[in-house]
């Protein structure tokens, strides 16, 4: 651990001075962050050494999705994702379990000696997108309104949702191996989720109202505003795991239950969370890199390979293409939306947890190895092709304008699956 602050301190500082030539390029802020940390790492030069399982690594990970899961959820205004959720909830409602079943069918099909448990598990750790590797997809102006909110919000709500699913899976699985009873893993699940539920909903509540009151009778200050919602996600992450609950479902909670209280009084306050978080994501990357990525390079094999792909392509693009039947979309929309599902930092901090408890699964090396190399597949291929795509998309969407029996690719509010419109919901900020 000598160097390794130095060194991802540099690489920081390095990005930072060309972040705004590479930004709208191929060249993303992933695909520098995981290069500089795998040449840089255990593999590399030896300068970031550290057990990828070790406490620090470990708070480091659990932070950052802490801190992610907080803000994607208080920004959710479930008033106008009601008006608008046509594509969202597609995404989510049958897109995600789709995804995770073909990811289930592919696993048992290329890896023939993982037991039902482990393919499931493998599924459902890269089931959650993370629009950050991607950010011209949905930043890019003149992108259809409809597809990038879709995107937007699927990538800031499908981590949430995947949490308890990722809880049930490995107490599954655990118990499945005889690492720990069925019972213990049914309880140890009751827990976490429901603690963790009853957590955050208490913090979240707490912490807006404090917001609410303190502004009304201007007792806050300006800068202190913009601390409560980290103090908040802190303190529901770290109140929940004593009491055995879950503290990413706790965040999670929280940050809606804040966002739905605090949006009453207006303003801004999610300025410094998301930098802590942007900034807290570039160091996982980084960490992912030299300490992730240049072991598993090292274990490659055809199955780790194929399985990759394919969860990259057909996991993702099948399922998506079937959940919008019905909202006539045009081929290339739906090749649009399938294939920018990138895999980020949920899967990694769900591989860290894994390797946390180490043995528990008996083929917990692949399993671990497949999900590592499909994240570095999914840093290169989305990050390299988000930019040129998004261009080319938007501009196909202008020249083959909306008309009555194609209204996804209109830039303007008149896709719901109500017969009113209402403004964008907000999904996750990427950096």
């Amino acid at each position: 651990m000598t160097w390794a602050v130095p060194a991802i301190a540099a690489i920081l500082i390095a990005f930072s001075a060309i972040s705004g030539r590479v930004a709208g390029t191929s060249l993303t802020a992933p695909i520098i962050f995981t290069a500089g940390g795998l040449l840089l790492g255990m593999r590399g030069a030896g300068l970031i050494e550290a057990d990828v399982a070790g406490e620090t690594v470990k708070l480091l990970a659990e932070i950052t999705l802490a801190l992610v899961l907080f803000v994607d959820a208080s920004r959710v205004d479930l008033s106008a994702l009601r008006q608008q959720i046509a594509v969202p909830r597609r995404l989510l409602g049958l897109g995600l379990p789709l995804t995770i079943a073909a990811g289930f069918g592919i696993a048992l099909l290329v890896f023939s000696d993982f037991a039902v448990p482990e393919a499931l598990l493998l599924a459902v750790i890269l089931a959650p997108t993370d629009a950050a590797l991607g950010k011209a997809v949905v930043t890019l102006p003149g992108l259809p309104t409809r597809v990038g909110q879709g995107l937007n919000v699927e990538s800031g709500l499908n981590d949430g949702i995947c949490v308890p699913l990722f809880l049930i899976v490995l107490a599954i699985a655990g118990a499945e191996s005889g690492a720990i009873g069925g019972g213990t893993a049914v309880r140890l699940v009751c827990e976490q989720i429901g603690y963790g539920v009853v957590v955050g909903f208490v913090i979240g509540a707490i912490a807006a109202a404090v917001m609410v009151l303190a502004g009304r009778r201007w007792t806050i200050d300006p800068l202190w505003r913009q601390i409560v919602p980290v103090a908040a996600a802190a303190l529901a992450y770290t109140v929940a795991v004593p009491v055995g609950g879950s503290g990413f479902i706790a965040a999670f909670v929280g940050g809606m239950t804040f966002g739905a209280i605090r949006r009453r009084a207006g303003g801004e306050v999610s300025h410094l969370i998301e930098e802590l978080g942007d900034l807290s994501n570039a160091v996982t990357f980084i960490v992912f890199g030299a300490l992730m990525l240049g072991p598993a390079l090292g274990h490659l094999s055809w199955q780790v390979l194929v399985y990759a792909v394919a969860s990259l392509t057909v996991v993702r693009l099948v399922p998506v293409a079937i959940s919008l039947v019905g909202l006539h979309a045009r081929v290339p929309t739906v090749a649009f939306l399938g294939w920018f599902g990138p895999r980020g930092l949920a899967t990694i901090v769900f591989v860290i947890l894994i390797l946390e408890e180490p043995g528990e699964l008996p083929h917990e090396d692949m399993l671990l190895t497949t999900a590592i190399i499909t994240i570095a597949l999914s840093v290169l291929a989305h990050g390299v092709t988000a930019a040129p795509l998004a261009a080319r998309y938007s501009a196909w969407s202008k020249t083959h304008p909306r008309h009555e029996h194609h209204p996804l690719e209109s830039s303007t509010n008149k896709l719901t699956d109500s017969p009113d419109s209402a403004s964008p919901a907000t999904g996750r900020k990427t950096q």
